[in-house]
C-alpha cells in the first residue's frame, strides 16, 4: 500500500488508500461500507492500475462531518481528482458509491475517462417505490424520514445488528459476508446512516447524467427477473448515451456473490472499454 494522499489535499469527507501503479482508479464503496468490500478487486487490478480505495466519512469506523455528506463527499472526490493530478481517472462505484461517481462526473465529465456503475442508479427512490419516480419521495405515505432517523438514531445495538444482518441476507448470499458488512454498518455513524439514507433517497440525476460523454458500464443485480432488471437500469440510465447494462445472477453485492464473472467484466471494461 502506497501512502495515502490525505495530507495534501486535507480530506474530510473520505479516507483514501493507494495501492499499485499505472492508470488511476478510483473505486467508492456503498452505503456504510468500508473501502474494503474492494478487496479481491484491488488485489486482481494493483500489478496494472493505481487504486485510490475511499472509505467516507461516518462510515465503517471513520469519524462523520457536518451534512450535507454526499454533496462534501462530491466536492471532494473532484478536489482530490485535481490537486493530486490524476490523469483521467477511472471511476468503480458500489450502490451509493456508484450514485458519487455518475455525479460527480456529471459535475465536470472532462475529468474522467470512464465509469463503472456496480448495481447503483442515478435515482434510487423509483427501484424502491416504482410509484413515485415524477414526485417528491418525501410525500410519500411510505416514507417517513422522522421514522427513519428515530430508529437509527436510538436502536440498541444488539437490535440494530440484528435488523442489519437480516437486511443484508437479502443483498448478498454469503452469510460470512452478510455479517461483515453487518459490522462495517455497526461501526458507522448513525446520524450519518440517517442523513446520507435520506439524501440518496432525494437527489434525482437522471437529467444530470446525459452531462456525461464517457463510457460507462452498469453492472446491474437481479431484481427478481434479469427482463424486469434491465428494464429498470435501460430507464434509470436512459438520458445516457454511452453506455452498456449487463445483469448478473447475484444479489446487490453483486463483487461477492460472482467474484470470478465481476472481475472479468471490470477487467475487460478497463481494457476495451464499450462499443459504440
Amino acid at each position: 500500500m502506497l501512502s495515502v494522499m490525505n495530507g495534501f489535499c486535507q480530506q474530510k469527507a473520505f479516507k483514501v488508500e493507494v495501492y499499485g501503479s499505472g492508470q488511476p482508479i478510483i473505486l467508492i464503496p456503498g452505503y456504510a461500507c468500508s473501502g474494503d468490500v474492494w478487496k479481491s478487486t484491488v488485489d486482481a487490478l494493483k500489478g496494472k492500475y493505481q487504486l485510490h480505495v475511499l472509505t467516507l466519512a461516518g462510515f465503517a469506523g471513520v469519524p462523520p462531518i457536518d451534512t450535507p455528506v454526499l454533496k462534501t463527499v462530491r466536492n471532494e472526490v473532484i478536489q482530490y481528482v485535481r490537486q493530486n493530478h490524476l490523469d483521467k481517472p477511472v471511476l468503480i462505484g458500489h450502490g451509493l458509491g456508484a450514485f458519487i461517481s455518475l455525479w460527480a462526473a456529471s459535475e465536470d465529465p472532462s475529468l474522467f475517462s470512464k465509469i463503472l456503475c456496480v448495481d447503483g442508479v442515478p435515482y434510487i427512490s423509483p427501484t424502491k417505490y416504482p410509484a413515485t419516480s415524477s414526485i417528491d419521495i418525501r410525500k410519500v405515505p411510505a416514507y417517513n424520514a422522522e421514522t427513519i432517523a428515530y430508529n437509527f438514531a436510538n436502536m440498541p445495538i444488539k437490535e440494530f445488528k440484528a435488523n442489519q444482518f437480516k437486511a443484508m441476507r437479502n443483498m448478498v448470499k454469503d452469510s460470512t459476508n452478510a455479517r461483515l458488512i453487518t459490522n462495517w454498518s455497526a461501526s458507522s455513524d448513525r446520524k450519518t446512516l440517517t442523513s446520507t439514507y435520506e439524501e440518496l433517497d432525494t437527489l434525482d440525476l437522471r437529467n444530470a447524467i446525459s452531462k456525461i460523454n464517457i463510457p460507462v458500464l452498469i453492472l446491474g443485480s437481479n431484481f427478481r427477473t434479469k427482463e424486469l432488471s434491465k428494464k429498470l437500469f435501460e430507464d434509470e440510465y436512459s438520458n445516457l448515451d454511452r453506455k452498456l447494462i449487463l445483469i448478473a445472477p447475484t444479489k446487490h453485492f453483486i463483487m461477492y456473490d460472482d467474484p470470478i464473472w465481476f472481475r472479468e467484466e471490470v477487467k475487460n471494461f478497463l481494457r476495451n472499454g464499450i462499443a459504440n
